[in-house]
């Protein structure tokens, strides 16, 4: 038999290049958006801050919407999906700006616009295969990987744009991505990064961001680190939403 070293060297060969991203219609305008450079495993096309956003303080964030879901997500899904989208948004954003409830300097607001499965059967598979490979890389089954694509952006009470990004990412058969049970485990699991690629196109040039405010505008979505899921990770190989994701809405 291969030994599992031997094996990963030669799956990775089989890692996916970064995921095209194409728009959607969602933004107010798609001019100006150039691809990011670096990006192995998103595509992405952005638009960033220019320097006059430095006087923007306060922003208000859009709930997220749907765009063109897919007949096979539930509406359970689609508000699970919503939810992790806005609190990550709303963490990654928080640490550039001031969360405004009311009038604010500018708007954020953002579209989830493709979602692809995760294949569940093919996750228990990938995460018994899991256990016998060292390290944070594992193996995923061909076939079962999940993904994302979601537009964001940045006006101002006018309506003028300041920045805008257009992202997308599939899971890859060899890499660091967690099978789920899920069917947007994947989906969920791509939330953040997209979150924080958004976010840093929105931070004007040369601006360091100050960190977590105090008290947290966004603790309704529960802490912003999640030990519960890495437990839940290191116990069964997979990626367990109800452990790992945004804290549920009171009813």
């Amino acid at each position: 038999m291969m030994k599992p070293a031997a094996a990963l060297t030669l799956c990775l060969g089989l890692v996916a290049c970064a995921t095209p991203a194409r728009q959607a219609g969602f933004l107010s305008s798609y001019q100006g958006l150039s691809p990011r450079e670096g990006t192995l495993r998103a595509g992405i096309l952005e638009k960033k801050a220019p320097a006059e956003a430095t006087s923007i303080r306060r922003v208000r964030l859009l709930p997220t919407e749907v765009r063109g879901a897919p007949d096979w997500l539930s509406e359970p899904e689609r508000r699970l999906l919503q939810r992790e989208v806005d609190a990550q948004l709303c963490f990654e954003v928080s640490e550039r700006y001031e969360i405004a409830a009311g009038p604010a300097d500018a708007e954020v607001r953002a579209a989830v616009t493709r979602v692809k499965p995760t294949g569940r059967a093919g996750s228990v598979a990938s995460a018994a295969a899991s256990f016998f490979i060292p390290g944070p890389i594992g193996v995923r089954a061909p076939g079962t990987t999940g993904g994302l694509s979601a537009e964001a952006e940045m006006v101002t009470p006018d309506g003028r744009q300041l920045a805008a990004i257009v992202w997308s990412r599939n899971a890859t058969a060899v890499g660091t991505d967690n099978p789920s049970l899920s069917r947007i485990g994947d989906a969920l699991q791509f939330a953040e990064p997209f979150a924080d690629a958004a976010a840093a196109a929105m931070t004007a040039p040369d601006v360091k961001p100050p960190g977590p405010p105090k008290p947290d505008p966004c603790a309704e979505y529960g802490p912003r680190l999640r030990p519960e899921g890495w437990l839940a990770k290191f116990a069964t190989g997979l990626y367990v939403p109800q452990m790992s994701g945004a804290k549920q809405a009171e009813p």
